[in-house]
């Protein structure tokens, strides 16, 4: 690990059976012993608690302790994370093995931070879950009066007379109550996690720093709530089956330093490849160290393995490592002490920067639920809506911010912001409609596109038409949507192209001076010549309403024009090469050039500039070999 240039290892996250062998009983010695040889090689410690993998001592005393799967099964022990969230007897054994290992190891200061559980993703559907649900329902209604009319009950005849009438949604359901149940999941693992997290904070001092490893865009949870006691946010990113696209992932990073608007830990990636997709392929060579200075260029401030040695048994028995079965390194290996060099050399120069962006994008977990659960076209999916847009700003090197639009409380949150991007907004309350509405009277650039506040908090339709509570200041109705079976064609004022799966027939408001950019083409009959995307002017800002689920070259020429009219700085470069920036303390600019293509490229950086890499000084060309990085920074 000295060798390879590694400074920080991760540990412990599944070893509840070899730290707890039975109940009270503990053994730390192996760990202590771990910890102590690691830092006399200069290598700090990061702890989990091991809480995803209940020991089978344990399940055998409690074995209602189990998760139960929506067929009614209990989940079998020998996976992970097999435990009911909400089972009480879990948490007495939680709290007991975690504050064993605060007390014990919070103060070493070899170990520099926690890691809470491992991927939280189970969701049970015992009774005992059921009557918590039940309870979180009446505290958050109070009666059920109150319920039935926010979830329309009479339709179908669903009304409720009784709190312990109200099921488990399984499938398909009503839409408020599918939605209070995810709500309801993420109650449960906050709680879960603050069990852990209580137990470990009277003995960590205060550089000592919480996290837990969450799943980019996995759905499971609203993991901004989530996000609210820890410290940092981390996660692990693995490509899988395939190779890295950064004009995705980029996103992802970006997400992660939106949980809690600061910098985050990739504290998972796989070494070459991974063990359990339908094809494990290893990673090109050098797209490993290009990926890991993507991370850093998005806001990463460390980057993790999973794993370093293989186990000669297990279910992980052919996932990538470091080090394989004899001790001996992999050829990635190379690679990853190419990156320790790299990193030690670098580290000073990058450490406390960060991202700084103009533009922002509002991701909010209930819209893309109720999407996903009615999405009225097979083919229409939240995240890639979400990328769609991304994806021009990432094509032209501007960092985006992404934030939780259910975390808006004041427009002041949002005045850094040039623009403001609001993908498929489904659910929009009047507390984020008076923020978006405040920023933009305050000179903010804001696109509302497909699906735009189509419903309210409970999961209902508006009584008005979209964009609801938004309608005031897009200066449009939504007459009428509709699922396309075929593409429309789509005419705007300086672009052409088509509208594909998915289009909104758009009615101006006379309340409003509305600009129309672009209409409908002879198509279904009921959108020829409709009104496809419109411009209205609020306040001294501006407001986008897009109808319109536009081809990929049509969407970047039309948001390329939008990008300039916000006054937003672009960088050109060759497709496949990344330019981002980070700010240090002084806020000067250190530039990540990184090339995702196995091919040389040449870059023309406008500056003389310093490559803190290669040493080398760069006069305005930049030569970048296949998977090459250079991190720069200017004489200007």
């Amino acid at each position: 690990m000295k060798s390879a240039g590694l400074n920080v290892v991760r540990m412990s996250e599944f070893a509840w059976s070899k730290m707890e062998p039975k109940a009270a009983d503990f053994h730390f010695d192996w760990l202590d012993r771990a910890i102590n040889l690691l830092a006399e090689n200069g290598i700090a410690s990061v702890l989990g608690t091991p809480t995803a993998a209940p020991p089978a001592w344990l399940v055998q005393t409690y074995p209602d302790m189990l998760a139960v799967e929506e067929n009614g099964n209990r989940v079998q022990f020998g996976n992970r994370c097999h435990y009911c969230v909400n089972s009480p007897e879990f948490h007495l054994a939680t709290q007991r093995i975690v504050h064993a290992m605060a007390e014990h190891f919070g103060s070493n200061r070899n170990v520099i931070g926690w890691q809470i559980d491992n991927e939280y993703n189970r969701v049970c559907y015992c009774e005992r879950c059921r009557t918590l649900f039940q309870k979180y329902l009446a505290e958050k209604y109070e009666t059920l009066e109150e319920l039935n009319e926010h979830w329309s009950t009479a339709y179908w005849s669903q009304s409720y007379s009784s709190w312990d009438q109200i099921p488990i949604p399984i499938g398909g359901h009503n839409p408020g109550l599918m939605l209070e149940f995810k709500r309801f999941i993420t109650e449960s693992y906050k709680q879960f996690q603050k069990v852990q997290i209580d137990q470990l904070r009277p003995y960590l001092s205060d550089s000592v720093w919480v996290t837990h490893n969450f799943m980019g865009w996995f759905d499971g949870f609203d993991h901004y709530r989530i996000n609210e006691d820890l410290d940092i946010a981390s996660w692990d990113w693995y490509i899988g089956t395939g190779h890295h696209n950064y004009l995705k992932t980029g996103a992802v990073h970006d997400l992660t330093r939106g949980f809690k608007n600061r910098n985050f830990w990739v504290i998972e990636t796989q070494p070459a490849n991974v063990n359990w997709t339908s094809l494990n392929n290893v990673l090109n060579k050098g797209e490993g160290r290009a990926m890991a200075w993507h991370a850093i260029a998005h806001g990463a401030d460390a980057f993790l393995y999973w794993q370093w040695r293989s186990a000669l048994n297990g279910q992980e028995q052919y996932h990538g490592s470091l080090v394989d079965q004899s001790g001996q390194p992999r050829p990635f290996t190379t690679e990853v002490q190419r990156l320790g060099q790299e990193f030690k050399k670098n580290s000073q120069l990058i450490a406390g920067s960060v991202v700084k962006a103009h533009v922002a994008m509002l991701n909010d977990y209930e819209s893309r639920w109720s999407i996903q659960w009615q999405p009225h076209h097979r083919d229409f999916d939240y995240v890639a809506h979400f990328n769609h847009y991304y994806r021009s700003f990432a094509k032209r090197n501007i960092s985006v911010d992404i934030l939780s639009a259910l975390s808006l409380t004041d427009a002041s949150q949002l005045l850094e912001y040039k623009l403001i991007i609001a993908p498929a907004l489904l659910i929009v309350n009047e507390q984020l409609a008076v923020v978006l509405r405040d920023y933009v009277e305050q000179g903010g650039h804001l696109i509302l596109t497909i699906r735009s506040g189509m419903k309210d908090s409970y999961n209902a339709l508006h009584p008005a038409r979209q964009p609801g509570p938004l309608a005031d200041i897009a200066g449009v109705e939504v007459e009428e949507y509709y699922a396309l079976d075929e593409p429309a064609p789509v005419k705007g004022n300086w672009f052409e192209g088509k509208s594909q799966i998915w289009a909104e027939r758009l009615k101006p408001s006379s309340k409003t001076i509305t600009q129309v950019i672009a209409k409908y083409g002879k198509s279904n009959g009921w959108l020829d010549d409709g009104i496809a995307i419109t411009v209205t002017a609020y306040g001294r800002g501006l407001v986008y309403y897009v109808g319109a689920y536009l081809d990929e070259a049509a969407q970047d020429e039309f948001l390329g024009r939008l990008i300039r009219t916000a006054d937003i700085t672009s960088i050109d470069s060759p497709d496949g090469v990344e330019i981002s920036i980070r700010f240090d303390s002084l806020d000067k600019e250190i530039y990540f050039c990184i090339n995702h293509k196995p091919n040389e490229q040449t870059v023309d950086f406008p500056w003389i500039a310093m490559d803190q890499i290669s040493g080398q000084p760069v006069n305005k060309k930049l030569k970048l070999e296949p998977y090459g990085v250079a991190v720069l920074t200017t004489f200007k």
